[in-house]
């Protein structure tokens, strides 16, 4: 059965439908406020914090999917070449670096303009594809930062298909 059949006649807040998925996948999940929530869901190389935020304003349900990282110095010209060639290969959403709170971040905007409504399937897939890319380049960006690789080298070694839960 679809997510979305649960649904069916239903608008919801995007948050709701959110904490319905967080509790159908059965991960720890706070709802920060009306319009936003966060929860942790395990991967394969690590917890990943997502966040997911509605903006009334301008219509997005925005994604935000991170984890922490430390890396030395002298490999930040190498790590910020490492996203963007990972960069280049997501479709949907981009890798940048936060270096304040040192998180490395993957995220995404839905525009739901117009009085869309997401599905459920559409957000369970905006939170599927945040951790298959985490975990995707999770490696590649540590073999640059603690291996000396070259960017092209690390990104190559990048899986393609990962493996974990979300």
């Amino acid at each position: 059965m679809a997510l979305s059949e649960d649904y069916l006649g239903d608008e919801l807040h995007p948050i709701d439908i959110v904490e319905t998925l967080a509790e159908y996948h059965d991960w720890d999940f706070d709802r920060v406020a009306e319009d936003q929530i966060a929860m942790a869901v395990e991967g394969q190389w690590r917890t990943y914090s997502i966040t997911l935020a509605w903006s009334p304003f301008d219509e997005t349900l925005r994604m935000i999917c991170s984890f922490e990282m430390e890396p030395p110095q002298q490999a930040m010209p190498v790590l910020y070449e490492g996203l963007n060639l990972a960069n280049d290969q997501c479709w949907a959403g981009a890798f940048s670096y936060w270096a304040e709170p040192k998180l490395m971040v993957y995220r995404y905007g839905l525009v739901l303009s117009g009085g869309q409504v997401a599905s459920p399937d559409q957000i369970d897939t905006m939170i599927s594809t945040a951790v298959t890319a985490s975990e995707r380049y999770y490696p590649a960006f540590q073999l640059i930062c603690w291996a000396g690789k070259s960017a092209p080298e690390a990104i190559k070694i990048a899986i393609a298909e990962a493996y974990g839960r979300a």
